[in-house]
């Protein structure tokens, strides 16, 4: 706004000099020696005109000079008021403006900022690293037993960590079956599961772990929450390895979560996860090019080779439950000891990939303490076997992922890992040595050899760790501390904060 005191004295300032021009004419008109040779008004006519121009000015002054006078005083003193609550109106609306355009736009510098804090704490944590044998878990019966953890403390502050602060946006757009719901029994239960879980989560729900938030402004990261295995199912076309239906599905989903809300094309999709236990979960993630390289995709089918990986991605366990139950046979409160396992491993699976093909070739009904059916003789319990044998074999079928590790280990089994380029579940967190042995597909051949030579010591030490592990393998209803389904949003928060745990 321009200053009115200022504009009265340029006026003031221009009726001086024009008066002293007049004087001056004046004085060159009576004294100048030679004639004027420019036609020009008489010396009078001049005079007269220039100071009629001046009278006019002085008689004409600025219409609301900044006077002097109390009278002038009040009344400018009204005007300054007016401008000030004019400008601290405007002032305050501009504000308004700009924290309604964040909020609209998805500011993310307090998401940042928690992020960073949390990243600080845990790393204090992980610089005091515990000596215990186990580190408690507030509000739990049973301690976390510290050798199954890569750093129990660091674990445990990022577990708490995440439910102070951690929340999830999932996007309410798309229509069930394909969107919002998932198989929840057989080989696909984990990718149900949790799409359930996420839903029917409420902010609101009274829970001091309030996972899932409404408002996307607050989010750490944006669940896409569609179900590749129910689209393979319901629009998948016949041919076997044709991808196309449900790949445009993926492609036109994301296209529409990024028309409709600013937090994709914010990050260029680097904040958002997917989840998946099928396999062709990866396939899905190619149909657009930010879901694939840059989003967090949460696979069963964790295969380097095909492209997971896990410094972005996150390995889920493959839980495959026939009814969308534990069986119950590894459901008793105390299950079978060492003494009470005959059997040294055991496996009885169909012929599907390389692996199982050379494990039954060298193995399949070769030795009674090791008992490896391509299929099970009928009336022969599959559980029971389990929980016979000391060892559980988990070969890699088709894709890496196999079922049989969850199942080995709700029995109490010490998994045998047999894969190649398979990246374990929450293997950020969890010492997989520590409750499992891993074989190396060459070393098939000499499989009891390898088993043997595992003392009775150091397999009590491994039984220790599967029983141990046991409760993040879990599938609760509703979700409990430390289950599967926190272990999985675990492992997306920290992907978010950018730390590893060592």
């Amino acid at each position: 706004m321009e200053c009115r005191g200022h504009g009265y004295w340029s006026h003031a300032l221009l009726v001086t000099l024009v008066s002293s021009a007049v004087i001056l004419l004046l004085f060159a008109f009576n004294h100048c020696s030679s004639p004027i040779s420019i036609p020009a008004p008489s010396a009078s006519a001049a005079t007269v005109e220039l100071l009629r121009l001046a009278d006019s000015m002085l008689l004409s002054p600025p219409a609301t000079p900044i006077g002097r006078s109390s009278q002038n005083l009040a009344s400018n003193a009204s005007l300054l008021d007016e401008h000030t609550v004019h400008s601290e109106g405007t002032h305050r609306q501009k504000q308004k403006n700009e924290k309604k355009k964040k909020k609209s736009d998805g500011d993310d510098g307090a998401v940042e900022e928690e992020l960073a804090m949390a990243r600080a704490a845990i790393r204090r944590a992980a610089s005091r690293r515990a000596n215990a044998s186990s580190v408690p878990a507030h509000g739990e019966g049973v301690p976390l037993l510290s050798t199954i953890y890569r750093n129990p403390t660091a674990f445990f502050r990022s577990y708490t960590e995440m439910e102070r602060r951690f929340r999830v946006y999932v996007y309410e757009e798309g229509e069930p079956p394909l969107v919002h719901e998932g198989p929840c029994k057989n080989i696909y239960t984990t990718e149900g599961r949790f799409i359930e879980e996420m839903e029917i989560t409420r902010p609101d729900s009274g829970s001091r772990r309030r996972l899932r938030t409404w408002d996307p402004a607050r989010a750490h990261a944006f669940f896409l929450p569609f179900s590749v295995t129910n689209m393979v199912h319901f629009i998948h076309r016949p041919s076997p390895y044709d991808h196309t239906t449900f790949k445009r599905f993926v492609a036109d989903y994301v296209d529409v979560i990024a028309s409709k809300h600013p937090f994709w094309n914010r990050s260029a999709g680097a904040d958002h996860f997917m989840l998946s236990c099928h396999d062709w979960g990866p396939h899905a993630s190619r149909s657009n090019p930010n879901l694939y390289e840059n989003s967090i995709r949460a696979l069963c089918n964790a295969n380097t080779s095909e492209g997971f990986d896990p410094r972005k991605d996150v390995s889920i366990p493959e839980i495959n439950l026939y009814t969308g139950h534990v069986p119950r046979q590894l459901l008793a409160p105390r299950l079978p000891g060492l003494a009470s396992r005959p059997y040294l491993a055991f496996f009885a699976g169909g012929l599907h990939g390389p692996i199982r093909h050379l494990l039954l070739r060298h193995w399949k009904g070769r030795d009674a303490g090791l008992p490896v059916h391509e299929y099970l003789p009928h009336g022969l319990d599959y559980y029971s076997f389990m929980l016979r044998s000391r060892f559980c074999l988990c070969p890699s079928g088709y894709e890496v992922a196999s079922p049989r590790v969850v199942e080995a280990i709700y029995a109490e089994c010490v998994p045998v890992i047999i894969s190649k380029s398979y990246v374990l579940p929450f293997s950020d967190v969890l010492r997989w040595e520590s409750f499992s042995v891993s074989v190396a597909v060459e070393d098939i051949p000499r499989l009891k050899q390898v088993l043997e030579g595992v003392s009775m010591a150091e397999l009590s030490k491994l039984r220790d760790g599967v029983k141990a592990v046991k409760r993040h393998f879990v599938l609760n209803q509703p979700a409990k501390r430390f289950d599967v389904f926190h272990m999985i949003l675990h492992s997306v928060w920290l992907r978010r904060l950018n730390i590893k745990l060592v």
